[in-house]
């Protein structure tokens, strides 16, 4: 299956890591076009990098125009700003473009306890992986 992994890009070590782990599930992961620029940076770095490539490379439209080859998405949700399983607004986005889209969701962790949209997570059935790719189906 092609498995289309987003995030933060605070999280992209993990997501290269997820990537090679896909692979020897017999996956074929599909990455952001810009998260090897990421790895070994510190959070200001990559808060730098994120606005650039939004405002300057529209980032966003072209990493979903990448992920729009993924059968499923996966979201690689860690602890980031003092909330577990973490899902920023960008990810929002490209999770919901991939709702819209008919793309099974997969999360990495349960969905996070954020109020503004807890429920619209849960609207979308996404299947709770607990890091378990092998559940991935």
């Amino acid at each position: 299956m092609k498995i289309g992994i987003i995030g933060s890009m605070h999280f992209s070590e993990k997501m290269l890591g997820v990537a090679e782990d896909l692979k020897r599930l017999g996956h074929e992961p599909i990455l952001s076009n810009f998260v090897q620029l990421f790895p070994g940076k510190d959070d200001t770095e990559k808060e730098k990098i994120k606005l650039e490539q939004k405002f300057e490379e529209d980032a966003m439209k072209r990493d979903w125009a990448t992920m729009e080859k993924a059968d499923a998405l996966l979201v690689i949700n860690l602890e980031r700003h003092g909330i577990a399983n973490y899902i920023g607004g960008n990810t929002l986005f490209e999770l919901a473009a991939g709702y819209f889209n008919g793309k099974q969701i997969f999360l990495y962790n349960p969905i996070p306890d954020i109020s503004y949209y807890k429920t619209e997570l849960e609207a979308v059935k996404p299947v709770i992986l607990n890091k378990d790719l092998g559940k991935m189906d």
